[in-house]
Formats: C-alpha cells, structure tokens, sequence
C-alpha cells in the first residue's frame, strides 16, 4: 500500500524535509505549517503596547515572521505588567518559543520569590503568545496541540448594569448573564434589613424579566462582609442564581468554606488566586464548588490546563474569568475546548474593532476557531484609533458615610 507521506512525497519532489513536513501538514489539516518542527524557530522581540479602553496587548516576535499575541495584564497595574514583560525579556530573546512548558517552567521558578499577581499576569501574556507562535508553526489550533476538542463550542455570558442590558443580552443570544450583588453602599460589616430585602427584589426583577431559562449569576467581587454574606446569599436563594462569586475576600479559605457551606448555591471563587498551589486548599476544603481563574492571571493556558485537572478530581468544573481583551478571550476559547469540566465563559468583547474576524455568539455559544494558534488576527488598521489608554492609576474606592478605603 502507499502510505500518505509517500504519496505526498512524489508529488512534491525536490522538497526539502521541512518543506514537505509543512505541505503534508496543509493537506492534512487544510492551513499551512509555515515552520517545520526541526526548523530553526526564535524570539527576537518581545512588544507590549496600551489599548483603549484599558488593556494591554503583547507580541512576541519570531525570525520567521510568526507573531504570537497574550495580554498580560493585571488591573490598574498597566505600566507595571508592562515592565514585567521588558524585565523578562532578555531570558526569552533567542529562545525557541516552542518550549512553552520549559519557558513557563523557568520564568515562573527562576527568581527566588515566586508569584505574586504581577508575575503570573506576564508569564500568563506570554504563555497566550508562545501558544500562539507554536499553533501558528504547526499551522494547528492551539486546542488540537492539547490533546483534541473536548467540544465543538462554547458557551460565553456577560455581565449585565441593568435590567433592560440583561434582556438586550438574551435578545442577541446569550443564556447566561452576571449581575452585582445589589447592595446600595457596596456591602458593610452590618447591612440593615430593608438593604438585604431590596437587594434580593433586584435579582427577582432580573429573574421575572429573563425567566427561568437563563442562567444568572451573582457576583459580590469579594467586596461583602463575612456576616453580611451569609444573609444575603440566603435571601437570594429563592430566586436559584446560577452561582454565587467571590462572596467574601479569597485570603482566608476558611471563611469562605464557611460561607459556602451555609448554602446549597453554588460558590465561585478563583480570580484572584494564582497557580495550581493556590486552589489546593480551596478544593480540600471544599470552600467552592465551582472556579474561575482568570486567564491573564493565573498562569496562562499552560497552568489552567494544571487548574482543571486537579479540580476534575474534586468534581468542579471550570468558569474562565476574563474582563479583559480579544486576545485573552481567545486563548480562554482554546482552553475551554480542551478541557472536559469546563462550564462557560466570560467575556466584555467578542473582538469587534479589535479582530480581523471577531467571534459571533449564537445561541449563547461561540463556535471553535479553525485557524492556526489562538485563531485570530489583529486588525492594526482598526486599533491605530485604540493606542494608548485612559488614566490607568489604581482605583480609589471610599465609604459614602466615612470616607474610609472599601474594597472595589
């Protein structure tokens, strides 16, 4: 019998090894492999730049004119996530980008302090674009590199500032939507009845509005006290939102597991932990039933696959958390195509302005990227307007009554 390659082979006499590695791979895969896994592949620039309304994108440069694209950015922290990225740049410069276990491996260990938010933020841009660059080499999806699609789509939500966005939301598609806690201060240490009651009618006007088919999620950001928590989650209950996030504050796992197990809703944590050591506990304790760690946050696709295998094991599936860009959206789109407890996730764009080809949601649902890498494309023409950025100095968030700091 004549095998594939032979016959691929005849047909393309007088190619080189590489050249016919990468003519087999476009006939198998129907998109060029503009590199061959034995050709010389090497960073030579790493390229950050501010994008409105507040994001930061990343390119990593190859010499064979492959560009991959991360966001490695953590909120109000541009200029510092973009030193991140120049301060790490002499180690990667020359390296080959396919190494993206050994690269993570190195940039996350080598110094002697490991972590901290601004850290994971950049070796998460930079693990999107290294991705991206080997996808883009093999002339594959990033999701076929990981071991094949778990599914063909993905469902995506959105957080909705009102009752009449909620419904815009579900008109175009979506069936699934996040809300604020519905606190008129925010959440203090006592909250009076007449809050918690008015807080809870909210939700029932969302949940009147969009009915009994939509998800709906709630989402306390951490900025909630412990105590009143508790209360509020239960005056919700009635009302069965999809899941309830970040309650209180991550830092004491205990609390939480607390919190979580005075209630039969589904708690959400995760966007503010980093790496897989972070969620041990968490799932030890059972303190969530349901994470969302942050694409541009914990680690990248490299460290999310690590998250979601360890939480499989606990049975707790996975909510990519993603308020940032297209590029970071994309990568959460190969992450969620790859893994089997993967539940929804969030985005605040599908890319239009910002994409050659911006993803389209139908029926709740985004349909798997074909092309190479992360699948998409900037389209410079349209973000030449979007460079820069408003002012991105931290948040500074008060108390109405005394003026002292609250959580944002």
């Amino acid at each position: 019998m004549i095998s594939r390659r032979s016959l691929l082979a005849n047909s393309v006499v007088g190619l080189s090894a590489g050249a016919l590695a990468r003519a087999e791979a476009q006939q198998l895969n129907g998109h060029a492999a503009p590199v061959s896994p034995k050709d010389n592949l090497k960073i030579t620039k790493l390229e950050t730049f501010l994008v409105k309304p507040r994001w930061l994108f990343l390119k990593i440069h190859t010499n064979a004119g492959i560009v991959g694209l991360g966001e490695p950015y953590l909120e109000s922290r541009a200029l510092a996530s973009a030193a991140g990225v120049k301060e790490v740049e002499p180690y990667l410069i020359g390296k080959d980008p396919r190494l993206v276990m050994h690269h993570w491996q190195n940039l996350y260990r080598n110094p002697v302090y490991h972590g901290g938010l601004i850290m994971t933020s950049v070796i998460s841009g930079i693990d999107q674009a290294l991705w991206d660059i080997k996808g883009k080499a093999l002339g594959l999806p990033v999701y076929e590199l990981l071991g094949g699609p778990t599914r063909n789509r993905v469902r995506t939500y959105m957080n909705a500032h009102s009752v009449e966005e909620a419904q815009q939301q579900v008109a175009a598609g979506y069936t699934a939507v996040k809300l604020g806690p519905g606190l008129p201060r925010g959440g203090k240490y006592l909250e009076p009845p007449g809050n918690i009651r008015r807080a809870a009618e909210i939700f029932a006007q969302y949940r009147k509005a969009l009915g009994d088919d939509i998800d709906i999620a709630v989402d306390f950001h951490g900025a909630v006290e412990p105590m009143v928590a508790k209360v509020l989650i239960k005056a919700l209950e009635a009302y069965q939102p999809a899941w309830i996030e970040d309650p209180v504050n991550c830092e004491n796992v205990d609390v939480l597991a607390e919190v979580t197990h005075s209630t039969y809703l589904p708690i959400c944590v995760g966007e503010r932990l980093t790496a897989k050591w972070s969620i041990r506990e968490v799932l030890e304790k059972r303190a969530a039933g349901l994470l969302n760690p942050d694409m541009s946050h914990a680690g990248g696709i490299t460290e999310l696959l690590r998250y979601a295998g360890l939480a499989e094991t606990y049975y707790t599936p996975i909510a990519p958390h993603v308020p940032l860009g297209p590029i970071a959206f994309a990568a959460a789109v190969q992450l969620a195509a790859s893994i089997p407890n993967f539940l929804m996730t969030e985005h605040v764009t599908l890319g239009e302005g910002y994409l050659k080809k911006p993803f389209a949601v139908k029926g709740g649902y985004v349909d798997l990227p074909t092309a190479p890498g992360l699948g998409i494309e900037l389209d410079e023409e349209a973000l030449a307007d979007k460079l820069g950025g408003p002012d991105w100095s931290p948040n500074e968030t008060f108390d109405a009554d005394d003026g002292s700091v609250k959580d944002v």
